[in-house]
């Protein structure tokens, strides 16, 4: 079985994920129409669980930015709707019946922001507010569970919750122009090039820092060039203790192993010579445990930045990002917490001229935080480009519409991985598979498609070196619509030494094969695949 790193990696844990979206009771940011745009009224569902008891549901909501509260159907901040039953659905997984209630939220102008919260209560019981359970809690803890190897959490004991305060951006964004013609490049930086007259500190252990640095990618930005891509992605750049980087211990630095701000800089300008966007890769679900808010909050109970992350009972003693103790979970409902990832966002558009984000793990924060995100960055840059990295059904991934540019499409990446990999797919069931996807997700929603990356095996690894069906595959990818990522080195035929369910992630992070390492003839397929993309795409616009 293919591995990709996420909360839905097993049968098991899909299970657990389905039933969590049907307990208690359950918005999920299920809006109509997904991306609401000026004039258009908002249809809002909500779901009640075989496990809830609720006959009255609520939409407390505002359209000044302010929060919402409400108890037991009386605003006392801004307005409330009566949501109305809209029948009664099966639902064999949970073995019950659910619920559903529906109510519509009038039209607003261009800019408002919306911000609501949804109650339900039963005679005599007090209210419940949705997402109860929280499912990305429930979720992430099974995930954490799962890779710790330890039992997974039970639904039927999650305790009630204060829920969520949702809200969705009325305007008209688009993806850029340039995004569509997009052909981008991911690089681990610390993986890629030292740096001319430079070698690396080390190859062998993949978990420990090899040496590459900004000032490496600068000089090979000629390489970049001739390969052909327009787009560079980074790994994480902002101060971090470890060769990942997506533990950030300052947001507003970059890491002086890398190369620092005069590096970055050196970076942004030497691609923007030669017609190359800079993609940031920024982590807002959570921070390294080393930042100074973290340990502030840690220590000290009536710390100002106490209510930046989220203290519990639980082993570790707060949210996690999989319950990974160096990464605390940024609490981005907290206002003050959420400007403040919003102002980092708005500081590397301004002052360094980055083109967009890659937002890692982005149902973390979840979709009404990037509604804010979005529109901030638009206004900053309004051709920035900004993509999440979405683990997650189908279904929920569509409502990220409207809030995001797009995200990384691990389906494709899934199918590409079955059919020419593993040879579990026939041409015929990848077909059939591409031509639903492409009609379920929204055009103006772009879905980068990738072979590999960062977080599982190399393709050429799981293909078991052959080739001939990395070929076929990159071949494949570039005919796809939406714009093709490639990981460094897949290129050139770079694979790994075991896989990562055995060795880890950083197994398929190697060090970047430079000179005769390697493959000029892949490297030659690569650059004409590339190639003949950019100039079909050049046709097609003239036409």
């Amino acid at each position: 079985m293919d591995f990709i790193f996420g909360t839905l990696a097993t049968d098991e844990l899909k299970v657990l994920h389905h039933r969590a979206l049907r307990y208690g009771l359950q918005h999920g940011h299920r809006i109509t129409p997904r991306d609401p745009q000026p004039g258009e009224a908002v249809t809002l569902t909500v779901t009640v669980g075989p496990n809830c008891d609720v006959d009255a549901v609520v939409c407390y909501y505002t359209t000044d930015g302010s929060e919402p509260v409400g108890e037991r159907g009386e605003a006392l901040n801004g307005q409330v709707l009566q949501l109305e039953s809209a029948g009664v659905e099966w639902d064999t997984i949970t073995w019950g019946y659910l619920v559903k209630w529906q109510g519509v939220i009038p039209a607003q102008p261009d800019s408002t922001t919306v911000r609501y919260r949804i109650g339900g209560w039963a005679e005599g019981q007090p209210e419940i507010f949705a997402d109860w359970p929280h499912v990305k809690d429930l979720t992430d803890a099974a995930a954490g569970a799962f890779f710790s190897k330890q039992p997974l959490p039970d639904l039927n004991h999650a305790p009630p919750t204060y829920g969520d305060t949702f809200n969705y951006h009325v305007d008209t964004f688009r993806p850029p122009a340039w995004a569509y013609d997009a052909m981008i490049y991911h690089i681990f930086v610390d993986r890629f090039y030292p740096g001319d007259g430079k070698a690396w500190l080390q190859t062998d252990d993949p978990k420990a820092f090899c040496g590459g640095t900004l000032w490496g990618i600068r000089d090979r930005m000629a390489y970049i060039a001739e390969l052909g891509v327009n787009c560079i992605w980074l790994s994480p750049t902002c101060a971090s203790p470890t060769a990942h980087g997506y533990d950030v211990v300052d947001y507003y630095k970059t890491e002086p192993r890398l190369g620092g701000d005069d590096a970055l800089h050196a970076v942004i300008e030497a691609a923007h010579r030669h017609d190359i966007r800079v993609i940031f890769d920024l982590v807002c679900n959570h921070s390294s445990n080393e930042h100074p808010y973290f340990k502030s909050a840690h220590n000290n109970p009536n710390s100002p930045h106490r209510a930046w992350y989220t203290f519990n009972g639980s082993s570790l003693g707060y949210r996690a990002f999989f319950n990974v103790a160096n990464m605390p979970q940024i609490n981005v409902a907290h206002p003050e917490a959420r400007a403040w990832l919003l102002d980092v966002a708005r500081y590397w558009l301004r002052e360094f001229e980055v083109d967009g984000y890659r937002l890692d793990h982005a149902q973390g924060p979840g979709p009404g935080f990037w509604s804010d995100f979005l529109a901030v960055c638009k206004d900053e840059k309004p051709d920035s480009f900004c993509f999440g990295e979405i683990i997650d059904a189908q279904d929920v991934q569509q409502t990220y519409v409207g809030r995001l540019d797009g995200i990384l499409d691990f389906y494709i990446g899934e199918a590409l991985r079955k059919t020419y990999a593993y040879g579990e797919w026939s041409q015929a069931e990848f077909e059939r598979f591409v031509k639903r996807h492409t009609r379920y997700t929204a055009d103006t929603f772009l879905q980068p498609t990738f072979l590999d990356n960062h977080d599982m095996d190399r393709f050429l690894f799981i293909a078991g070196g052959d080739k001939a069906k990395l070929r076929r595959a990159a071949a494949t990818q570039m005919r796809l619509p939406a714009p093709p990522v490639i990981y460094y080195g897949t290129e050139v035929g770079l694979s790994q030494r075991e896989d990562t369910q055995t060795g880890g992630l950083d197994v398929s992070r190697l060090p970047m094969l430079w000179g005769d390492e390697q493959d000029t003839d892949l490297l030659d397929f690569y650059r004409d695949l590339i190639h003949t993309r950019r100039e079909n795409t050049k046709v097609n616009e003239q036409s």
